[in-house]
């Protein structure tokens, strides 16, 4: 049981001796109780978190890994931090991270390379366990700053030939071939598709997903109406007119992530087009927004918790368990459908 504090403690900052005393333990079983060691029971560990709790008492992290040897810091660079799919990752990365013992350090390259070096520098600064770099496409000049200092690495469909380099594999392909065939069935033969900037090798992969499943369904892809454009508001904007200039128009948009498609959605509804009665929208990452938005937007999930589980536990078999030969390397996420409101039937008339 623990006691009670004694009132000479009262206004005192504790320390890890006032943690000791509390708990009736050691110093030394409280330093390692709180470095997570295997060595104390579950019983005394209960003891020490239970008095640490009752006296507010905060680690010094730093002191912990001097004496360690480890920062228990991981890294996560994403690739632009005003998407929404970006802080949401995070925050799952983060919850996850915590539950273990980490703390993270998070970065945005904001598509910019020169930016990615610092991001980079800072981690290492910082001597982090491992990095998550999930910036979809821009990771490749700066990954020799990483490798060189025998880094851990996750990266989002890159391989890299490298012992410490995992590789976390989107399905794209599943959730796109349901997003056709949705269309499809609903009678869409008139389809396009708004890319993601072709400098992503993400952008790219998800659009030779749109032409292999416009194939598969036997639907003709017109070169006019795949339009490459920013993965932001403005790029859904400037898509949209782009394919609103065209002499023929599609009747449905499918689009590289759920902000090009939102965009397409305040453009459409300010040309006084309706949603989905004239125009069918679909998006990708299924952001928390696509629910909220008028109408709700239908759209391939792309679970922010999947791809952060996979991601930490990518760097946490690197970090706790380097020497396994049978570490896993690659890690898929799945994509799914989602059917809101921003699909429907073509209209009857003629566009």
């Amino acid at each position: 049981m623990v006691r009670k504090v004694k009132s000479r403690t009262a206004g005192k900052p504790p320390d890890i001796r006032t943690v000791a005393a509390l708990a009736k333990v050691s110093i030394a079983t409280v330093s390692r109780t709180i470095n997570g060691s295997p060595a104390v029971s579950e019983r005394l560990s209960k003891r020490v978190w239970l008095a640490i709790e009752q006296l507010k008492y905060f680690p010094n992290t730093h002191a912990r890994s001097l004496v360690s040897g480890r920062s228990r810091i991981l890294g996560i660079i994403v690739e632009n931090i005003t998407n929404p799919f970006f802080p949401e990752l995070i925050q799952s990365f983060e919850e996850i991270a915590v539950a273990h013992g980490y703390e993270i350090l998070v970065s945005s390259s904001n598509s910019d390379t020169a930016v990615l070096a610092s991001c980079v520098r800072r981690m290492l600064e910082r001597k982090v366990e491992g990095v998550a770099v999930l910036t979809f496409g821009q990771e490749e000049p700066v990954l020799d700053q990483l490798t060189h200092r025998n880094i851990p690495l996750v990266l989002a469909e890159f391989r890299l030939d490298d012992p410490k380099a995992s590789t976390i594999l989107l399905d794209y392909t599943t959730g796109i071939q349901a997003a056709i065939h949705h269309l499809a069935e609903l009678g869409h033969r008139k389809i396009a598709f708004l890319a993601g900037p072709h400098k992503l090798h993400s952008a790219i992969t998800r659009e030779n997903d749109f032409r292999a499943a416009m194939e598969a369904a036997g639907l003709a892809i017109q070169k006019k109406w795949v339009v490459e454009c920013d993965h932001t508001l403005k790029g859904g904007v400037a898509g949209y007119r782009q394919l609103q200039e065209l002499a023929t128009r599609p009747t449905a948009i499918l689009c590289s992530n759920d902000m090009t498609a939102i965009g397409v959605l305040r453009a459409a509804y300010m040309e006084g087009l309706r949603v989905p009665q004239d125009l069918s929208v679909v998006g990708l990452d299924d952001i928390d927004f696509a629910e909220f938005t008028l109408p709700p937007l239908t759209t391939i999930r792309l679970s922010r918790t999947e791809l952060a589980r996979a991601a930490f536990e990518a760097l946490r078999q690197q970090a706790e368990d380097p020497g396994n030969p049978k570490k896993q390397r690659e890690f898929l996420v799945s994509t799914s459908l989602v059917v809101r409101g921003s699909t429907a039937a073509p209209a009857t008339a003629a566009r």
